[in-house]
């Protein structure tokens, strides 16, 4: 497989972006299923899959799921939270399913560490003809005081690490040659949590959780006590993007 970015090893605590991070919204899951015509069935590969945070909301639409997941970590805890589904060791850019395998594929949380050129090829290739595909983030909505606060922390630590906003993606999609139909769509969502789990939803990113020790348990204060300073309850808004496009031929 692709040697992964090093940063990916922070992805190793497995527990931590569990609690940490939130689901997705119900609407957004609502259009991916329409959209992608997930039904009984139907094949969908969920690709770079994690612990299953999208999978085991896309379980219910009755489509066969095929998640594929590169950290052994990730992957174990898919295993245990998300029963039915088989999980699969591999990568964006080498998945390990024949062509025409499946008629759509999810990509959450994830594309912006692929190879893009890689990926969008065979993503293509197990895809049926006119398959389609969604690209999902929760992106942090900056308008509230407290993820504007949590940036503030955060963005100084980032480095060479790759994020999402540093690319369109629905443009990326277009441009391939592979997708048609390519739209964004967006979709409010709401993390209900408490100062705990706004701390791990900040040590479950990469490249804070693989940062020396010292630099970890400054993130940890500084999240605390930006926590401590807004008004209880503890609310986290995102915006729910997701990227689509058809597989042309």
């Amino acid at each position: 497989m692709r040697e992964l970015h090093p940063a990916t090893r922070g992805f190793a605590a497995a527990d931590v972006y569990e609690r940490g991070r939130p689901d997705y919204q119900a609407a957004a899951i609502a259009k991916i299923v329409e959209l992608l015509g997930l039904r009984p069935g139907r094949t969908l590969l969920d690709l770079a899959a994690g612990t299953g945070k999208l999978t085991r909301l896309l379980v219910p639409s009755g489509a066969n799921i095929v998640a594929v997941e590169p950290v052994r970590e990730m992957r174990a805890e898919l295993e245990r939270r998300v029963r039915g589904v088989a999980a699969l060791a591999g990568t964006a850019e080498r998945i390990p399913l024949t062509d025409g395998y499946v008629d759509a594929a999810t990509v959450a949380q994830a594309f912006h560490w692929f190879d893009e050129d890689a990926a969008l090829r065979e993503i293509r290739r197990v895809l049926r003809p006119g398959g389609g595909v969604a690209l999902v983030w929760n992106a942090r909505d900056e308008r509230s005081p407290l993820q504007a606060a949590l940036s503030v922390i955060i963005d100084p630590l980032e480095g060479d690490t790759p994020r999402r906003t540093k690319r369109d993606w629905k443009t990326m999609l277009a441009e391939s040659g592979l997708f048609e139909r390519c739209e964004r769509k967006l979709f409010e969502h709401v993390q209900e949590t408490d100062e705990q789990g706004v701390v791990d939803r900040v040590t479950s990113i990469s490249f804070v959780a693989t940062a020396p020790q010292p630099v970890r348990d400054d993130v940890e204060a500084r999240v605390r006590a930006a926590v401590r300073a807004v008004e209880p309850p503890v609310r986290l808004p995102y915006m729910t993007e997701v990227y689509f496009g058809f597989a042309i031929g």
